[in-house]
């Protein structure tokens, strides 16, 4: 009988991180939510099941090589010189930015880190980016820009409970982080979103816009606060810069016209902006549905500066926060997988910056290549005259993912050679040259930072199956393949963490002085973290913001139109998301019996007038069509949405590819993509009978 263990480790989806104890018995593993800050013994349907992907019966579990067409078994040794011998030779017919590599935010801090060190030095390429580009890259900009830094949350998630109103622009945590509503429990919801979703229904007030729009919303509500009295003139004065201009580009949007724009009331504005300046404590949120625009970064802007102009950030039980998504959201944006960044949160184009990294990984600072292309436009690149000719991906599924699905699948196609390494089969993997079984949560050391900054331990159950190994493995192996040093790339969590250390020390993520040791004796420790006496920093811009004079940026933005525009031929909005049960690509969800069970298959909400004037009924096969391409889904009837605006699910694969319908607008300073805005139509399916 094998041994009883138990290890206290968190759940492996979206970035709360909420802790759970797993315990390995005869009859498999079970899972037990704990007391941690953010889910206070409460999980999701997700992580109630997440022991399930474990030992899934499609597990990856050998190498795969492509022979005559098909995927076979292979040892890792003929896997790894396979690939190492189809590196070597198209990086000297092309050069190193031939190869590139994407990435995922998923990853362990270790996986990023030394994923964004092996593209660098062992590839020499400067073609790194990953999936969290299509995630929370806007609100990364925008924060910055604002406050000289950015962290998910600058503030605990526990602090949100003591709020009297809590407005969430474009976020749906009912549904996407179910344990994070106990925490908004107490305060008065204020929810913009085109949908009555989940959370909207807990809502105080819902303010439902046309998708594309909620940067005119943003800049109305602003409008209102400073023209009804509700600004804080004393905290714009002392503490922030760039007040005037910001104004100026909110005067002309008085409420009248942002109703006409939006489809939001007049009264429904004024009721939010008066509920949050009213308020004692207050919070403003934003999530995807605001983040994935073409004008992206400034609609978070926008949200940013209505929080300043109420002077909520910098203050105790006040502020502003993005909600990031994936698991490790926040880490794997912090140490170097993106293609303009270092770790520590470096600008890889800052000299000192590439000064200290070259030193602590024993090179030139001249070796280092510059900025590389963004995630879409990396995907868009591939297989081009002037883009890469093979790909390595590591934890992510950009055949579904991506926008303008169809399209990316031929760049994929294109390659000569894509290697992925997973955990289960993809649609991602079914391309693929090369498929490299790796390790998964339970079966691995390491850490994640959760949303609000505070980094997490990740610890190991049980051995992987089969052949499994530790994406740090695959590194290593491939590196020394390639020529370089071994030591370089070390195989063990500890000592990957560890350099990565040194690697951010004096970074704005700086988390030198976070350790294994003071996390496995139970410390909560928020970066930055700059030495071993540190306490970490659970609350940021208290005593000031981020930039060398101490004070926030208002950001002078300007609503325009989205990249894509309903038309007569494409006369509605689609705007995609998630489902509680499935998790971003489904790759991992679709796995798992009771949460397929719940959600299996993709759909599409449509109004029911909307519908009766398309010729559909409920549960019938829609065909959604833009000028990308069409999904085939089942009508959901649903009173409560825009008549203009349809809605679809972005986890399912096939002809139910969300993103088939997703265009490649791209936000000019995140480059962000447009997933929350496609001019479609919508019409019954009809199957073509071969003649």
């Amino acid at each position: 009988m094998p041994e009883v263990r138990t290890v206290a480790t968190h759940c492996p989806y979206c970035a709360l991180q909420c802790g759970t104890r797993l315990t390995r018995e005869r009859r498999g593993v079970s899972v037990r939510p704990t007391d941690f800050p953010v889910n206070r013994g409460g999980l999701c349907q997700k992580g109630w099941t997440a022991p399930a992907l474990l030992d899934v019966a499609d597990r990856l579990r050998h190498p795969l090589l492509r022979r005559d067409g098909e995927l076979v078994p292979v040892s890792w040794e003929t896997a790894l010189d396979t690939i190492a011998a189809r590196l070597h030779a198209i990086r000297a017919e092309s050069g190193p930015d031939a190869v590139g590599v994407f990435g995922g935010g998923g990853l362990t801090n270790e996986k990023a880190y030394l994923l964004g060190k092996f593209a660098r030095l062992a590839l020499g390429t400067s073609q790194i980016d990953y999936n969290g580009r299509f995630c929370m890259s806007s609100a990364a900009a925008a924060g910055t820009a604002a406050f000289g830094l950015d962290r998910g949350l600058p503030f605990p998630v526990t602090d949100l409970g003591g709020a009297d109103v809590v407005l969430l622009a474009g976020a749906n945590p009912a549904e996407t982080m179910p344990p994070l509503m106990q925490h908004l429990r107490s305060p008065e919801l204020i929810v913009i979103d085109p949908r009555r979703t989940a959370t909207a229904e807990q809502a105080a007030l819902h303010l439902q816009p046309l998708p594309g729009t909620d940067l005119a919303l943003a800049l109305g509500l602003l409008h209102i606060a400073v023209t009804d009295g509700f600004s804080d003139t004393e905290f714009i004065r002392e503490r922030t810069q760039g007040f005037d201009a910001a104004w100026q580009r909110a005067m002309p949007w008085w409420p009248e016209r942002v109703e006409r724009v939006t489809g939001v009331p007049v009264s429904e504005q004024r009721r939010a902006v008066r509920m949050l300046a009213e308020a004692g404590s207050a919070y403003v949120l934003t999530g995807r549905g605001a983040e994935q625009h073409s004008k992206g970064v400034d609609t978070v802007s926008g949200f940013i500066n209505l929080a300043l102009a109420l002077g909520l950030p910098g203050r105790a039980g006040a502020g502003y926060g993005c909600l990031t998504g994936q698991g490790n959201g926040q880490g794997g944006r912090e140490h170097g997988q993106k293609a303009d960044q270092l770790p520590g949160y470096r600008v890889i184009t800052d000299q000192a910056a590439r000064e200290h990294v070259a030193e602590v990984w024993g090179v030139l600072p001249e070796v280092l290549p510059g900025p590389g292309r963004s995630a879409y436009e990396l995907l868009d690149a591939l297989g081009t005259t002037d883009g890469p000719r093979a790909l390595l991906v590591f934890g992510s599924n950009p055949a579904v993912s991506a926008p303008r699905a169809e399209h990316v699948v031929s760049r994929l196609k294109s390659l000569d050679l894509l290697v992925v390494a997973d955990f289960v089969p993809s649609e991602t993997t079914e391309l693929a040259d090369v498929v490299l079984p790796v390790t998964q949560w339970a079966e691995e050391e390491g850490t994640m930072t959760n949303l609000e900054g505070r980094v997490l331990r990740r610890r190991r159950l049980q051995v992987p199956p089969g052949h499994a190994r530790s994406d740090l493995e695959v590194l290593h192996g491939i590196a020394t393949r390639l020529g370089e040093p071994g030591h370089r790339y070390p195989t063990t969590a500890r000592e990957a963490f560890d350099e990565l250390r040194r690697a951010s020390a004096g970074g704005k993520a700086d988390y030198s002085g976070i350790s294994y040791q003071r996390l496995d004796a139970g410390e909560a420790l928020h970066w930055p973290c700059p030495d071993g006496e540190h306490p970490g920093t659970p609350r940021l811009f208290l005593d000031g913001f981020a930039h060398a004079d101490g004070r926030a940026r208002f950001a002078a933005v300007e609503h325009r139109d989205a990249g894509d525009v309903p038309a007569e031929e494409f006369p509605l909005t689609a705007t995609t998301g998630r489902v509680l049960a499935q998790y971003q690509s489904g790759a991992q969800t679709r796995r798992v019996a009771e949460l397929n069970d719940a959600a299996p298959e993709v759909f599409v909400e449509v109004h029911p007038d909307t519908a009766a004037r398309a010729g559909l009924a409920g549960g019938e096969l829609a065909r959604v069509s833009s000028s990308r391409g069409s999904t085939i889904a089942a009508v959901r009837l649903v009173p409560t949405m825009r008549t203009d605006t349809v809605f679809l699910p972005f986890h399912f694969p096939g002809d139910g590819r969300a993103n088939l319908l997703t265009g490649d607008a791209l936000d000019p300073r995140s480059r962000m993509p447009e997933f929350k805005v496609s001019a479609v139509r919508i019409e019954p399916h009809r199957e073509v009978v071969a003649p």
